[in-house]
């Protein structure tokens, strides 16, 4: 069996993608024929990268190139890549990121060590040519732990708020069980829900000190770079993840952070400059309608634990 699945969608990525690669062929010297493999999902690129991965599958052990006959965006592209997984083990990576030389190894080394159902890891955040080391959100390293246990306190970031898929690797019984696939059609925010769903239902999960990956920030084509339509998004993602909690049996302890991130993350986008005025408008309309919708008690205590400035202009907006 194949030791270790690692999914890469692309799309339209020809600048970045030469590094994505590059890395991904300096890792597969570190596995015996057979013991990885890296599936690279081509979302319908139309600036060349097809071309890429077309070589690519040829000079890259254990490379597979799954296309889609249409664009789907990250979430379906990572599920096709988890349909066509073989490994016990399943990580991600966005192609306009890379991995470091012996990063896979080390990953799995640790995944087989401790045998929880995932595991995170820390990151590096490259901008230019400045690199900032990304901690995860958990003090306790290289010990197994209760996912649940990660998820609060709401006024303090946690586990569940470090959303990377790619900041880590998965045991094959969390695809098996259906927690591992993204919802398909979001745009946007699609690790969100996907996380907290982790965090809810996995069994084990464990976080390391491995810096392996470094994400590129301040990529142009990047959709968090793009104000267009897909941006809002971000709602729907939420809506699934206050929806989901409100279902658990512990959703009078969980939905507290829920609703407080939500109202956070709505604070985020009305504050931002990459909406032009008529999507500025239905952003604006579409956070006051999720703002009613959301439990009154819970979002009014979400408020009233913000800052002052923040928490008037929500109350504004939720009029």
């Amino acid at each position: 069996m194949v030791k270790l699945s690692v999914i890469v969608p692309f799309r339209n990525v020809r600048p970045y993608a030469p590094d994505t690669l590059r890395s991904l062929r300096a890792n597969s010297a570190d596995f015996g024929k057979g013991d990885i493999e890296f599936i690279l999902v081509d979302d319908f690129s139309t600036d060349g990268t097809s071309e890429l991965l077309e070589r690519a599958e040829k000079e890259i052990p254990g490379a597979v190139v799954v296309r889609h006959r249409r664009q789907g965006g990250v979430a379906r592209a990572r599920n096709t890549g988890l349909d066509a997984a073989r490994g016990r083990y399943v990580a991600f990576l966005d192609a306009d990121d890379w991995a470091a030389p012996g990063h896979y190894r080390e990953l799995l080394a640790a995944a087989e060590a401790l045998g929880c159902d995932f595991l995170r890891t820390d990151h590096v955040r490259s901008t230019g040519r400045r690199r900032t080391l990304v901690r995860a959100p958990e003090g306790r390293r290289g010990t197994v732990l209760d996912p649940r246990d990660a998820i609060l306190p709401a006024h303090r970031t946690t586990a569940v708020d470090y959303a990377y898929a790619w900041a880590g690797v998965y045991h094959r019984r969390l695809l098996d069980r259906g927690l591992l696939r993204f919802d398909d059609g979001l745009h946007t925010a699609e690790d969100r829900p996907w996380i907290w769903r982790l965090h809810r239902e996995a069994a084990s999960f464990a976080v390391v000190g491995l810096t392996g990956v470094f994400y590129r920030r301040g990529v142009a084509t990047s959709l968090t770079r793009t104000g267009d339509e897909r941006q809002l998004d971000f709602l729907r993602a939420y809506d699934l993840l206050v929806e989901e909690t409100s279902r658990d049996r512990e959703a009078a302890a969980l939905l507290p952070k829920a609703v407080r991130t939500y109202c956070a993350v709505i604070h985020h986008h009305l504050t931002g400059d990459r909406f032009e005025p008529r999507l500025r408008r239905t952003l604006r309309a579409r956070c006051a309608a999720a703002l009613r919708r959301m439990p009154g008690d819970l979002v009014s205590q979400a408020l009233d634990s913000m800052d002052a400035e923040r928490a008037a202009r929500l109350r504004r907006l939720r009029r």
